[in-house]
């Protein structure tokens, strides 16, 4: 597998930061019990289960952001469904899934059996990445406590990858084949596993409508905002005294999220929002709200709340390039914009990155890779690599002036 960039390691033994009544991070089941209670009885609910979820306005936490009602109603209607947990987090800088299947696991499952009810399934999976082994510990154990409750549940582990969680790669290692993405339509929720339709949502989503079943629409949007309601996990690391995963209201300013880590360890150049797939941002904007709307007026989104900050004295391109060339080798290499469109950018990424006189070809060949694999991939591999590459260059534009003639803001390229 080829090797991530080196953003400072995330300590995933250590107490998370919560806000004062965090929703979603727990421990025991006792303790889920005594925070929660019990989940109220499901049977028979699942119209008004989906009608609860449509008002709630909860959309996926995995980093789509996809109305959660719609996406349920559109399971349900198709009959014989299949739910399917996503916590593969294949984002290499993400750890919230991690942490919320490690600290309270009860609470997806008791989504999942939310979910099972809501779409009339009979039977669901729990995936999660193969060298995941604290999570798979904790869920197997979970399990074990209730496995009256929970007979029709099982785990999965599949391949570590960045791809690996794209739904429909999932999908497929469950039916025997890769975990790739596969061309589309069908989408899993037309035809899944088995040929069935298949509700995969990620392990954050889940855990919220484990406690809309309890608490109701209402009470789910007492925090966010208006249009975006609830609490969000969000994985916040790089040059800040203590990276960590948080619970924040959506809404929350960016410097708000990162002051409960301590604040800056030194003055920041840009911050990554959204992970690999996500854009940079200037350091100047850390008052813009951790949400959508927020986002979009810096031309940002939220993704799945991966937030990196970038020091002073790092340099911009060097470490975009590092991430390019990382999802270059990461895609699933069955279409020619990933097969051979991305290694070609990482390419005229790292021209770019040495600068002198490669700076001007380099740039006339980014322009012309961003036309040509612009919506042409089998997956949003592609796109995305490409909204992260075209957020450096407005980022760093001061950064390419100075390669231009030969300096850097970091001590390495």
């Amino acid at each position: 597998m080829t090797a991530a960039p080196a953003f400072e390691r995330l300590d995933l033994g250590a107490e998370p930061v919560e806000r004062l009544l965090p929703r979603l991070l727990g421990t025991s089941w006792n303790d889920q019990l005594a925070r929660y209670g019990s989940l109220p009885s499901l049977r028979g609910q699942a119209d008004a289960l989906r009608s609860l979820l449509s008002r709630s306005g909860l959309t996926g936490r995995g980093g789509a952001g996809f109305p959660t009602g719609a996406k349920l109603e559109a399971v349900a209607r198709r009959g014989g469904a299949v739910v399917v947990a996503n916590g593969v987090e294949g984002e290499p800088a993400s750890a919230k899934d991690k942490m919320l299947l490690a600290r309270n696991p009860h609470l997806v499952l008791d989504g999942v059996l939310v979910a099972m009810e809501a779409v009339g399934a009979k039977e669901g999976f729990v995936t999660l990445a193969a060298d995941d082994e604290r999570s798979f510990v904790r869920l197997e154990s979970a399990l074990a406590e209730r496995r009256r409750e929970t007979p029709s549940i099982l785990l999965a582990r599949l391949p570590t990858g960045f791809v690996s969680g794209e739904e429909s790669a999932l999908v497929s290692w469950l039916n025997g084949s890769e975990a790739k993405p596969t061309f589309k339509p069908p989408r899993p929720f037309e035809r899944g596993m088995n040929g069935r339709p298949t509700l995969v949502q990620n392990v954050e989503t889940l855990a919220n409508l484990a406690l809309l079943a309890r608490y109701g629409a209402e009470w789910f949007r007492e925090v966010g905002t208006p249009d975006e309601p609830g609490s969000v996990l969000a994985t916040v690391r790089g040059a800040v005294r203590r990276p960590a995963v948080v619970e924040v209201e959506l809404g929350t300013p960016l410097d708000a999220v990162i002051d409960l880590c301590g604040g800056l360890s030194g003055p920041a150049q840009a911050v990554l929002v959204g992970g690999y797939f996500g854009t940079w941002i200037r350091a100047r904007d850390l008052d813009v709200p951790l949400s959508q709307a927020g986002l979009a007026h810096v031309g940002g989104s939220l993704g799945a709340r991966t937030i990196v900050v970038l020091p002073e004295g790092a340099c911009g391109l060097a470490e975009t390039t590092r991430i390019i060339r990382y999802l270059a080798g990461e895609s699933a290499g069955q279409c020619g914009p990933c097969f051979f469109g991305l290694p070609a950018l990482a390419d005229a990424f790292e021209r770019l990155a040495r600068g002198g006189v490669e700076m001007q070809p380099a740039l006339a060949r980014i322009g012309q890779l961003e036309r040509q694999l612009a919506r042409r991939g089998a997956c949003s591999h592609p796109d995305g690599t490409l909204r992260l590459a075209a957020s450096a260059l407005a980022v760093f534009a001061d950064e390419v002036e100075r390669h231009r003639v030969g300096a850097c803001s970091g001590s390495a390229r």
